[in-house]
């Protein structure tokens, strides 16, 4: 049923019919509305879940993590220093391959203090083990958060599942959005039966200690899992057209008029929206360029970047992050997914913007596509006022 909805509440529908048994988290802008909205399902009776008011992000994720480990679907919500503040605990439940799933609802991370978007918050937490999705748009808010649930738990994964959603872009922008039934969600999301729990009648020990001869094979565990999760995200996403009617192709990326284009930008998030329309308007004048959209930033899908942009003369890379004295994070990704290919883009350019809530116009992403020259620019600021404040990195 299509709703004009506020992205928190959407999200909140969403989580509601998947039936967590227990929730807890921490209030922090902008992700507070999701859990104000399901604190209140559950004290209308509408949702039958154990809510749990607790002091900090650390305590919330501990919250959380309990609850699964004794074999009960959960759910928590963050953002930012909250996120950092859990980072403890989030490399425990991914450690002990515990499916939970997590909104991000993705903001700078300070000092200084900002409470506005940008994706350092999850990117920084891109190596604790977890599934990272990064939705564009509020109705793939609600989609990837049915879709964590259901790749999470499968038995073959057993792994974490966090739904990156752009802070007040999303969480607070208004859209029409597509709210499925019950009995849709139950035939794609059965009742959460865990391989293994933690029960007074069948004891076993969950993240013991791991003494040098067993803590790698731990990690080599879970770096497998996650090249198996490239095969079956495509799968689930199969599974979930197949109920819902919306086709998400393999789950992974999202190619925009790649096929022919000269000019492509690599990016992920609400970003994507706006690079779509850009596309559209440069199209319409006989450029050929294209959007190249990154749902699955972990598992990193790098054979299908490879083949979506082999035949791509020029390529730009649009991070809303960085790694302070480095590359920016998603233009490495793309970059080490052709190292030793033969066919590869002639230039891979990389651009930052929209830091700390910059706004990236549709004149931003112009300006992106006209700076795709021969040569290739390491690393780019984007200040977008339009005026453009660069730097490159080590060339």
């Amino acid at each position: 049923m299509k709703e004009f909805l506020e992205g928190s509440r959407a999200i909140a529908e969403a989580v509601k019919l998947c039936k967590p048994g227990v929730i807890s988290a921490y209030p922090i802008t902008p992700q507070t509305h999701i859990v104000e909205e399901l604190a209140q399902m559950v004290a209308n009776g509408e949702l039958n879940s154990q809510f749990v008011n607790v002091e900090s992000e650390h305590s919330a994720a501990s919250v959380v993590l309990g609850g699964v480990a004794t074999g009960v679907r959960s759910y928590t919500a963050t953002s930012s220093q909250g996120l950092l503040y859990m980072a403890e605990v989030i490399f425990n439940i991914a450690g002990l391959r515990l499916p939970l799933v997590l909104a991000c609802a993705n903001r700078a991370v300070s000092a200084p203090i900002n409470i506005w978007n940008d994706q350092q918050d999850s990117v920084s937490l891109r190596d604790s083990g977890w599934i990272q999705l990064y939705a564009e748009n509020n109705q793939e808010a609600v989609d990837f958060h049915l879709m964590g649930y259901r790749i999470g738990e499968d038995k073959s994964i057993m792994l974490p599942v966090m739904v990156c959603v752009d802070g007040f872009i999303l969480t607070h922008g208004m859209e029409p959005v597509d709210i499925p039934g019950q009995e849709e969600v139950d035939k794609f999301l059965p009742a959460y039966k865990p391989l293994y729990k933690l029960d007074p009648a069948e004891p076993l020990t969950m993240g013991p200690l791991a003494d040098p001869d067993y803590y790698m094979e731990t990690r080599f565990a879970i770096q497998e899992t996650l090249k198996d999760v490239l095969n079956f995200i495509p799968k689930v996403s199969e599974e979930f057209r197949s109920v819902f009617g919306r086709d998400y192709k393999d789950g992974l990326l999202e190619e925009y008029y790649t096929k022919d284009a000269e000019k492509v930008i690599v990016a992920m998030g609400s970003v994507c929206g706006t690079i779509k329309e850009a596309v559209d308007e440069l199209r319409a004048k006989g450029k050929k360029v294209g959007l190249l959209k990154i749902i699955s930033y972990r598992p990193f899908p790098y054979a299908r970047v490879c083949e979506a942009l082999k035949n791509v003369s020029r390529v730009a890379v649009l991070d809303k992050a960085v790694s302070l004295g480095a590359y920016a994070p998603l233009a490495v990704e793309v970059k080490a997914a052709f190292f030793g290919k033969k066919k590869t883009p002639k230039v891979i350019s990389s651009f930052i913007a929209g830091l700390g809530g910059r706004d990236i116009t549709l004149e931003s992403v112009r300006e992106i596509f006209r700076k795709l020259t021969p040569r290739e620019v390491s690393l780019e600021f984007i200040d977008l006022k339009p005026e453009l404040l660069q730097e490159e990195y080590g060339e």
